[in-house]
Formats: C-alpha cells, sequence, structure tokens
C-alpha cells in the first residue's frame, strides 16, 4: 500500500460514508475512514509509522 491509501482508494470508486480519530497515546493518532462502494463496505485505519517516513494503513471488509 502507498503513503496515501485513502486517496488510491478513493481512485477507485470508495466513498467516505464516515471518519473517526482515537489518541493511541502520545503523538500516535489513529484515523479510521469508513468506505462505500456499490454495497460493498471496508474501514480503512491509518497512523503515521512510529518510526521513519510514512503511514500505516489496515483494510477490514465489513
Amino acid at each position: 500500500m502507498s503513503d496515501k491509501p485513502l486517496s488510491d482508494l478513493v481512485r477507485q470508486g470508495w466513498t467516505v460514508v464516515g471518519y473517526t480519530v482515537t489518541d493511541s497515546g502520545g503523538d500516535a493518532w489513529k484515523h479510521n475512514f469508513l468506505l462505500s462502494r456499490q454495497g460493498q463496505h471496508k474501514v480503512l485505519s491509518v497512523r503515521k509509522k512510529v518510526m521513519g517516513e510514512g503511514v500505516v494503513a489496515s483494510e477490514l471488509d465489513v
């Protein structure tokens, strides 16, 4: 996955339906996006890498 996982999914036709952010302590913020496309839904979770540049992203089909 790239450093712009949300942009990649929107280009593929996914629409952002909801958003939350969670404070994981310190400078760690976890951004959660609920996405929808043609009756399918998924949650994209994104946070900054602890070491180095970029982000860590995970997808969950719901």
